[in-house]
């Protein structure tokens, strides 16, 4: 695999400033851009090792502090390793933060994180590919359908609450949306229950979207993320399939 530098980076919001973990090939070239949104528990090892991998296969790839208005990440103290007691404790410090993220607001911090990665040396022109994770996913699904002229291939993973019944869920801006999808369902997963992931695949198929939506058998919510007792190999696995062929097909 190829050799890969990661830094910590500032962009400028309309609401202030995010940190970042900006990661790329370490040599003098552009590439691709991956926009990485993360889970609830933020920027992170695990997650930054998660984008250093995706920079092995030849992207740059920005991973911000989505919560950057409650500090810079970790905005949380977070163990090394993420028990399922520990989750519960820590999710209920996280989530009030998380519902603090409207729309309104996460889409104004996309617009920013979107421009610098088109400014970025480090990058090819051209839209962006994004991937996201728990909230992330939410975010990425939203980020493509407020930007679509920005944004060629969006993909979410174990996400929740993606189509839900509330006037602001996601699914509805699949009417907007231009990118290639792909979502990879947790099947035990209470925040995205099979109504859920009917009404999804049934607004994007009414859309027209190039999409593939699967249920990963066995799976819990957070599967991709290595420091949880959420962790599912085989299911990770998988991700990195989809996920690598998504951005092979739509960002070269």
């Amino acid at each position: 695999m190829t050799a890969v530098s990661g830094t910590i980076v500032d962009i400028v919001t309309s609401d202030g400033t995010a940190d970042a973990y900006l990661t790329h090939p370490n040599d003098h070239a552009a590439h691709p851009a991956v926009l990485l949104y993360m889970d609830a528990f933020g920027v992170r090892p695990s997650l930054t090792r998660m984008a250093d991998r995706l920079a092995e296969h030849g992207y740059t790839v920005l991973v911000p502090n989505v919560l950057y208005r409650h500090g810079r990440a970790p905005v949380v103290e977070l163990p090394v390793h993420i028990t399922d007691t520990r989750r519960r404790a820590l999710l209920q410090q996280l989530f009030p933060l998380v519902g603090e993220l409207t729309p309104e607001r996460a889409m104004r911090d996309a617009d920013a994180y979107l421009s610098w990665l088109t400014a970025c040396p480090r990058t090819t022109d051209g839209p962006v590919a994004i991937t996201g994770y728990c909230v992330g996913a939410a975010l990425a699904l939203r980020t493509a359908g407020t930007f679509p002229d920005r944004v060629a291939a969006a993909a979410g993973f174990h996400g929740g609450n993606l189509a839900t019944d509330a006037p602001d869920s996601p699914h509805l801006l699949a009417d907007r949306i231009t990118a290639e999808l792909y979502f990879g369902h947790a099947d035990e997963d209470p925040s995205m229950p099979p109504e859920q992931i009917e009404r999804l695949d049934r607004a994007l198929t009414l859309a027209g979207i190039r999409y593939q939506a699967d249920v990963y058998s066995g799976a819990r919510h957070g599967y991709t993320q290595a420091d949880t007792h959420q962790y599912n190999a085989e299911a990770t696995a998988r991700h990195w399939n989809m996920l690598l062929a998504l951005l092979d097909r739509t960002s070269r």
